[in-house]
């Protein structure tokens, strides 16, 4: 059998940057979104369906970060008069995530606006040495675009 050579275009996490609100955020250790649509089977005469609708169209996510990100973050918004970052309005809050395979490679950029956190979990384990803190948001919209260099 002969070797074959296939080049994928998966993303490096060593070429993968993340802006939230603006600002860097080294501490992240995953990343999801998420663009869910409505969709039902339309029924008529018969066992088998006739048809499928497509309804709402819905954006969300979550981002895994480091238990320091998450303290920054608590406190940026509590400088900023709120109680934590969930009570930041989602207006003033978008995630923006650049990725790439290589650095010639064209680059990826994933944008989420109109972010609301969900939940913030603060939990460690006996022999870890570090928090991982899962943030689930929802957003008002989601963007992906590849630009090639």
């Amino acid at each position: 059998m002969p070797n074959v050579h296939i080049k994928s275009s998966e993303y490096a996490w060593h070429h993968t940057e993340m802006k939230l609100a603006g600002k860097i955020i080294t501490g992240i250790t995953a990343w999801e979104f998420k663009r869910t649509q409505e969709v039902e089977e339309l029924r008529g005469a018969g066992q088998y369906p006739i048809d499928i609708q497509k309804g709402n169209i819905s954006f969300s996510g979550s981002l895994t970060l480091f238990g320091f990100e998450m303290d920054r973050l608590d406190q940026a918004a509590q400088a900023a008069g709120y109680d934590s970052i969930l009570d930041v309005p989602h207006e003033l809050i978008s995630i923006v995530v650049t990725a790439r395979k290589l650095a010639k490679d064209p680059i990826t950029t994933i944008v989420a606006t109109g972010v609301a956190f969900k939940e913030t979990t603060d939990a460690m384990q006996q022999g870890a040495s570090k928090r991982d803190c899962p943030l689930p948001f929802t957003c008002m919209n989601l963007d992906k675009k590849t630009i090639s260099l």
